[in-house]
């Protein structure tokens, strides 16, 4: 298993609607996340900053990255773009954060 930690970025009044689209996650979009290996995953807000922390569990890291090409993937960025930092592509502004600690495994 592979452990994610990524930051992303809300837009300040948008956080209830974040949580709520993320509340009502399509069984398409959950599906696939499945399929593609996620174990786990996990979004926290730090509410002074409007960031969000992704927490991630996934099998393979090339198996993962096939997630950004499907068309379900797709339609959730655009979907998203109004309420979150969005690159060009519709994709969220995302910064990779690095695993420096494990108490359990």
């Amino acid at each position: 298993m592979i452990k994610k930690g990524i930051r992303m970025k809300v837009y300040p009044g948008f956080e209830k609607e974040y949580e709520k689209r993320h509340n009502e996650l399509w069984p398409e979009m959950r599906q696939m996340l499945k399929e593609h290996g996620a174990q786990s995953y996990s979004i926290f807000l730090d509410p002074e900053t409007d960031f969000l922390f992704g927490y991630l569990e996934i099998e393979d890291e090339a198996k993962w990255n096939e997630t950004a090409s499907t068309e379900i993937n797709q339609k959730w960025w655009k979907f998203m773009e109004s309420v979150m930092e969005t690159n060009p592509d519709h994709s969220p502004v995302t910064v990779d954060l690095l695993h420096v600690f494990d108490l359990f495994g």
